[in-house]
């Protein structure tokens, strides 16, 4: 189990509206920067039919990213929510930005926490479209 050594460091990411193999390609880039409560092994399942999905990790920024993101595939978008102390969250974007094509969809604030909900796409997807536009 993963242990925050500096207070505001810990975020929980959430992962909804997508496939569990898109759900484990966030988690993966995600763990491959950051330690995590989950273990590489630890790939999402699905729920039984009818019900739906939200995914969840937490992971330590104290030490800053180990590794710098690379892209992953990705199928369709990914609902993804960051919640924890600001810079934390903001350092976790970072990473994801640099791996996804990434949109904001919300943000709020308080004093010491922030939660943001992205909307991720596959980053060759996203220039495919672009350029054929």
């Amino acid at each position: 189990m993963m242990e925050t050594r500096r207070p505001g460091a810990e975020v929980m990411v959430s992962i909804e509206g997508c496939m569990k193999e898109s759900a484990h390609a966030v988690f993966s880039l995600l763990r491959a920067c950051f330690p995590s409560d989950r273990e590489p092994g630890d790939v999402p399942q699905y729920a039984p039919e009818g019900r739906s999905m939200v995914w969840t990790a937490d992971f330590d920024t104290s030490d800053g990213p180990r590794a710098p993101a690379e892209p992953l595939p990705l199928e369709g978008t990914v609902t993804v929510t960051l919640l924890g102390g600001c810079h934390a969250v903001d350092l976790v974007r970072d990473q994801l930005v640099t791996a996804f094509a990434l949109r904001e969809e919300s943000s709020a604030s308080g004093d010491q926490e922030k939660e943001v909900q992205l909307r991720l796409e596959d980053i060759r997807t996203a220039a495919h479209r672009a350029h054929a536009l």
